[in-house]
């Protein structure tokens, strides 16, 4: 029987924080500031100056996801990283998917008066990524993504069982990850709704219709590794779907491309964004 992994995202998220005993980073908790949008009050932090650059986390994460390479991308980007609804020090929505999490960030984009940005998403923040990019080409100006997928049927066959997130998996086998959750949220005795809103979002086949992918107009960068839980058929996919983008296969890599390799994923981005002030 395979064993049962919940999202890759969510386990290595786990991993990064409790792995040998290294103390976490404290973004995440650098006196950032709340923004109200739809009615959920949403937390972010801001580094650097310059160009704005838009950083969307993982699923079940927080901006802690980019511990390793945000020290050297506030060198030379203006950072805005926020918590997405329900995750980290932000406030619930009434449920959870990537178009609605888009929509909160296509309003943080005209609240905070942004004239334009650039975008970086991992994973569920991937898939976010791209469905801004779509509904907002006057705002989003490039857009790198690492471990997007825009199907259920783009992931490895034993490398997800989404249906197994619940509460009572979490409770019985992810203790550290939900004291980790209840310690930053502002609404912790309602974790078991984000654990069921995001079993949701994940089990939908359609995380992003094709109509939205082909309507991206934008410079778009694909990054993923080899040993990514998005197969690389899917990789082709996306680039294929999204016309003019970019294709990065980084052989060696699992899902976690700026855990696992944050200095190649530091050149990368400075390479595709560029560095001008």
């Amino acid at each position: 029987m395979k064993t049962r992994i919940l999202i890759s995202a969510f386990l290595i998220f786990i991993s990064i924080l409790v792995a040998n005993g290294q103390k976490v980073p404290p973004y995440g908790s650098n006196s950032g500031k709340y923004i109200t949008i739809y009615k959920s009050r949403i937390y972010y932090e801001e580094y650097g100056k310059g160009i704005p650059l838009l950083m969307l986390h993982g699923g079940a994460g927080s901006i802690q996801d980019f511990q390793k390479v945000l020290p050297e991308l506030s060198k030379h980007y203006h950072i805005i990283a926020p918590d997405s609804p329900g995750h980290g020090r932000s406030e619930q929505a009434d449920s959870l998917g990537y178009q609605l999490m888009a929509n909160y960030f296509s309003k943080f984009i005209d609240a905070l008066k942004l004239d334009s940005v650039y975008i970086i998403g991992w994973s569920d923040g991937g898939n976010t990524a791209l469905i801004l990019a779509a509904d907002r080409p006057d705002k989003v100006k490039r857009v790198l993504v690492s471990g997007a997928n825009a199907t259920t049927a783009g992931l490895r066959d034993n490398s997800l069982s989404s249906a197994g997130f619940t509460p009572e998996y979490v409770e019985k086998n992810s203790g550290e990850w939900l004291a980790w959750y209840q310690n930053l949220s502002p609404q912790k005795n309602q974790w078991k709704k984000f654990v069921d809103d995001s079993r949701k979002m994940w089990t939908n086949p359609i995380a992003i219709p094709e109509k939205k992918l082909k309507s991206i107009k934008c410079p778009t960068l694909i990054v993923m590794g080899d040993q990514d839980i998005i197969t690389q058929e899917h990789g082709k996919y996306l680039h294929d779907m999204v016309r003019g983008s970019k294709l990065l296969v980084i052989p060696g890599t699992g899902h976690n491309t700026f855990s696992l390799k944050p200095d190649l994923m530091i050149r990368e981005s400075l390479d595709f964004f560029g560095t001008k002030k």
